[in-house]
């Protein structure tokens, strides 16, 4: 199931999710021999998870322009406060309404940015294990993290009003 809704959230699809899920297990199946134990089975599933959707994406978007990792620029976002951005508590998840408009939202951002959102506010997952997962370095998961945050931010404008993430 996790690695279904992992899926689903990168591809934005539920036939291409099953599709990734698919490849994800028979990959899995066919180089269980390469496993080595270093890090957990579920950390290695994820891996491979990301990479057939990653893959998938790119080879859907051949031809189109690619995305700038400097848009936004850095500077334009360096002011903001991006430091309030909420934990994603139980109350807040409970709201069928913001975890639409939240699901929307994260289908929208580029993938590049998608995926680190998933794997670290979604899934919970630490900066050294997305690290690790993406094959990025820490500063780059950091970033990307920031970036998809702003994105998000501006879709959720009227959920960051003062008060409406705290229940109330």
């Amino acid at each position: 199931k996790k690695v279904f809704n992992l899926a689903l959230r990168m591809m934005r699809d539920k036939e291409d999710a099953e599709d990734v899920m698919q490849e994800t297990f028979l990959t899995a199946l066919r180089k269980l021999h390469t496993f080595e134990g270093r890090s957990q089975f579920f950390t290695w599933l994820y891996r491979i998870t990301m990479n057939i959707s990653l893959q998938k994406l790119r080879d859907r978007n051949k031809g189109n322009a690619m995305v700038s990792l400097s848009d936004p620029d850095i500077e334009s976002i360096h002011g903001q406060h991006l430091s309030e951005w909420p934990a994603f508590n139980r109350k807040l998840m409970s709201s069928e309404e913001f975890r639409k408009l939240l699901d929307n939202a994260v289908k929208e951002l580029p993938a590049i940015y998608r995926s680190v959102f998933i794997l670290r506010d979604l899934e919970g997952l630490s900066t050294i294990e997305t690290q690790k997962l993406l094959d990025l370095t820490e500063s780059n998961v950091k970033v990307r993290l920031m970036r998809a945050r702003y994105y998000l931010r501006q879709n959720l404008q009227k959920y960051f009003q003062e008060g409406q993430f705290n229940g109330k």
